[in-house]
């Protein structure tokens, strides 16, 4: 710990600057070429939670729980690069998708968004915290706590300086030593835990679901919430979103392919470690599905491995983790700060930077309190994930359709979380008519899943088609047996009511929004007295209520 920390703190130093740079701090100024994006995307995702959740997977449903959530993990990268470059093209010079809501829409919106951005950022801080402490409550003589603790510690230390800059050059290093270490640990536990000859010995630990690769339940309690889930991730999460405005715009699409390749492989492999766990016939210690991957490297792999197997999930973690303290960073600064209490105009880059570095250490600290509570990761990653839903479709069209209102993005939100939390936490009784009700809802909410993600690559005449026939075919099927996976059933639902809600107010306008003017209400805060922004727009963008649009 003490070597890889230490090298991602030196590391870090060697970039610092006496005077930080209050947009380099956060976005790198947008110039970040293909190697490092593209590393730097591939290790923020390849995350020790997105490991331990995937093992957990395997462990729970068999041969094909690893492929479904790698396999839709990947495809909610790849989902980022249509809409990315969409998003880019309207506010090249943009820090939070939070932050072009506000020049968008106003302030709600902008709060809605950020808000959402915090919990989700918090709470990935803290599962990852949560991993590394299983691994060295697991691997060495030192408690969970003093485990989170020194992790905490030590991503904070090489973070806080730089910032995003600090977070995507260590990446780059993580990525590697983490790639390296899986194509050597996956085999060797393989081999050891008894090879090929495994599958014969150990099929008598699984049930007939967990054999089928086909395992419906493994689709209807992983798959399908994952396929909902990854929509979500790639249009409302902060990490992702400062990786877009980081990279240099003519590299978006190269970028996120590659990374949707290196994650998909990594945490598919991964992921077999829980299989190889359930044909062997462990027994995750302590009843906890945390610990089941320490678990298997400290019966499996001699001393020399189990480092290399501490530097794979530290690695993992602390790429993830560095990402979130700047994402928190970048929303405080940004949509806080800088467009909330100072103003735009009188926003000051100093204070900021401060303020980016105070708010690192707050959510350290409440990562280091939520963590002590251990609860189930991949429980965690689905909720976020679902709760991300009822923003997809208000946000995706609010960079497309110009008639598109405060209003109706606000209300579709509050709609679609009013509507997924009863569904999601069974606080109602699904067994009959609202039953009825939320797999008609579930089903359209089908429809538009599959429909945005043909909008991203195919455009919109292909989307209405796609979620047209997918509505349809899905119906005799789904209505009357969705409500019975409410997991699943909560995320549609929340893509339904939010997309149903934001259509109809939106049709209730007659105007339309002038997309140029995202671009002048967005842009860097770190500027010479008198200089004009990259793109030669004004440095500070008039009031949101002085040139909205039309309501």
């Amino acid at each position: 710990m003490l070597l890889f920390f230490g090298g991602s703190f030196y590391m870090s130093v060697r970039i610092s600057k006496k005077k930080e740079n209050a947009d380099g701090y956060m976005t790198g100024g947008g110039k970040i070429g293909f190697g490092i994006s593209a590393a730097s995307m591939t290790a923020t995702w390849i995350w020790a939670s997105s490991m331990y959740a995937s093992a957990t997977s395997g462990y729970t449903y068999g041969i094909s729980g690893p492929i479904h959530y790698g396999l839709w993990g990947a495809l909610m990268i790849l989902l980022i690069y249509p809409f990315g470059r969409r998003i880019r093209a309207v506010a090249p010079r943009a820090h939070t998708i939070a932050e072009v809501m506000f020049a968008r829409h106003g302030r709600s919106s902008q709060l809605m968004l950020a808000g959402s951005n915090v919990l989700g950022s918090v709470i990935s801080l803290t599962s990852n915290l949560i991993a590394g402490g299983a691994l060295i409550d697991m691997l060495t003589p030192y408690s969970f706590t003093q485990g989170i603790i020194a992790i905490a510690a030590g991503v904070l230390l090489y973070t806080l300086w730089s910032g995003f800059r600090a977070s995507v050059l260590t990446d780059f290093a993580q990525v590697l030593a983490m790639l390296g270490a899986v194509v050597v640990i996956i085999p060797v536990v393989f081999f050891a835990a008894g090879g090929p000859g495994l599958f014969e010995t150990g099929a008598e630990n699984l049930t007939p679901q967990q054999q089928d690769f086909f395992s419906s339940d493994a689709f209807f309690n992983q798959g399908a919430p994952y396929i909902a889930a990854v929509l979500a991730y790639a249009i409302g999460n902060q990490t992702i979103a400062q990786r877009l405005f980081a990279v240099r715009e003519d590299l978006i699409k190269k970028t996120f392919v590659t990374a949707t390749f290196g994650y998909g492989a990594t945490i598919i492999g991964v992921g077999m470690l829980g299989v190889i766990a359930l044909y062997a016939g462990v027994e995750p210690m302590g009843g906890d599905l945390n610990n089941l991957i320490p678990q298997l490297a400290a019966t499996y792999l001699n001393p020399a491995l189990l480092c290399l197997f501490f530097v794979m999930i530290i690695g993992s973690l602390s790429s993830t983790a560095d990402s979130d303290l700047t994402a928190l960073s970048s929303i405080v600064m940004t949509d806080v700060y800088g467009q909330n209490i100072a103003g735009k105009k009188r926003a000051n880059p100093r204070t900021m930077v401060l303020i980016g570095r105070l708010t690192m250490v707050v959510a350290i600290a409440a990562g280091l309190v939520f963590a002590g509570f251990k609860v189930n990761i991949l429980d965690l990653l689905v909720f976020v994930g679902a709760l991300w839903g009822a923003l997809v479709f208000p946000v995706i069209s609010s960079f497309y359709w110009g008639r598109v209102t405060n209003l109706a993005f606000s209300v579709g939100v509050v709609a679609g979380l009013a509507a997924f939390l009863p569904v999601r936490f069974s606080w109602v009784d699904l067994s009959g008519g609202l039953g009825l009700v939320s797999d008609v809802l579930s089903t359209v909410g089908v429809g538009i899943v599959l429909g945005l993600m043909a909008f991203g690559f195919f455009g919109k005449r292909v989307a209405l088609v796609v979620g047209t026939v997918a509505t349809l075919v899905a119906a005799p099927f789904a209505i009357g047996f969705l409500h019975i996976y409410p997991v699943l059933s909560g995320s549609l639902v929340a893509y339904a009511v939010s997309t149903i809600v934001c259509v109809g107010l939106t049709l209730l306008n007659k105007g339309t929004f002038d997309f140029a003017l995202i671009k002048e209400r967005t842009g860097d805060f770190d500027m010479e007295p008198g200089a004009n922004r990259p793109d030669d727009q004004p440095r500070q963008g008039e009031p949101v209520a002085a040139r909205g649009e039309i309501s």
